[in-house]
């Protein structure tokens, strides 16, 4: 019999619930890239605008959380994990680089729905079960899976800020479909997917499937109804704005 392919990810191999909490990310390359970053963040915290400021200094944050902390190791072993993950970088990290770059990125062309195209498919595409498992077996690959999700997002994002009221709506609930339907699709599959998780949640009693089927739910429930409460607070505040046009 031949043995289980062994998947070996940025994150490191797959942990056990007994040594996770010792699995810090210690790239140095990482290590160096972040620490470039917060100099450059304390250098400019005069100059740039407080609310910008504190999004990038956030955006910061979520990249030790995401990407050294034992979080990251924990998304080798848990597909549920990575989804978590990729949500975050979508639906937290993006429009927090979206503000706080807004300034530096105003010569970027965004036009609505290319970018809402776009950010779906980078989206659907990393989380087909090929290039999932490619991501999950090679370096490069993985950071080519995390930048692109990142700045498809982010391109997403600032193209929904820029946009008419009525085009964000209509861009933040076709968003909300489509993340909807894609968890949905990995809840009722009838089988484990990704090859990479087949074994990785063994040593935790979680069968694979059932790991699956609660990264689809939560890509389905907390993934898609975020983009819904983005798209009632864009018309919430068009109703304002006409109610106060309405009033003047």
């Amino acid at each position: 019999m031949d043995e289980p392919t062994r998947w070996i990810p940025y994150c490191g191999e797959a942990p056990g619930p007994d040594v996770w909490l010792g699995r810090w990310n210690l790239d140095p390359v990482l290590g160096v890239a972040l620490v470039l970053l917060a100099l450059v963040l304390w250098r400019e915290r005069a100059r740039a605008a407080p609310g910008r400021h504190r999004s990038l200094c956030a955006a910061w944050a979520l990249t030790v959380l995401l990407y050294v902390s034992p979080l990251c190791a924990l998304s080798s072993a848990f597909f549920t994990v990575r989804v978590v993950h990729h949500i975050a970088l979508v639906l937290v990290m993006a429009p927090l680089l979206a503000h706080g770059l807004e300034p530096g990125l105003r010569r970027l062309p965004t036009p609505l729905w290319t970018c809402t195209a776009l950010a779906a498919a980078t989206f659907w595409t990393w989380h087909a079960p090929a290039p999932y498992a490619a991501a999950l077996s090679s370096v490069p690959v993985y950071a080519l899976m995390q930048f692109t999700l990142l700045a498809s997002a982010t391109a997403f994002w600032l193209a929904v800020r820029r946009a008419a009221p009525a085009a964000a709506l209509g861009a933040l609930l076709a968003t909300t479909v489509q993340m909807g339907l894609l968890g949905a699709l990995i809840t009722f599959a009838a089988r484990p997917l990704y090859a990479p998780h087949i074994a990785s949640t063994l040593p935790w009693g979680v069968a694979p499937l059932d790991d699956q089927q609660l990264a689809g739910v939560t890509m389905w429930a907390p993934g898609s109804i975020a983009y819904l409460a983005a798209a009632m607070w864009v018309g919430w505040r068009w109703m304002r704005a006409g109610v106060r046009t309405v009033s003047a």
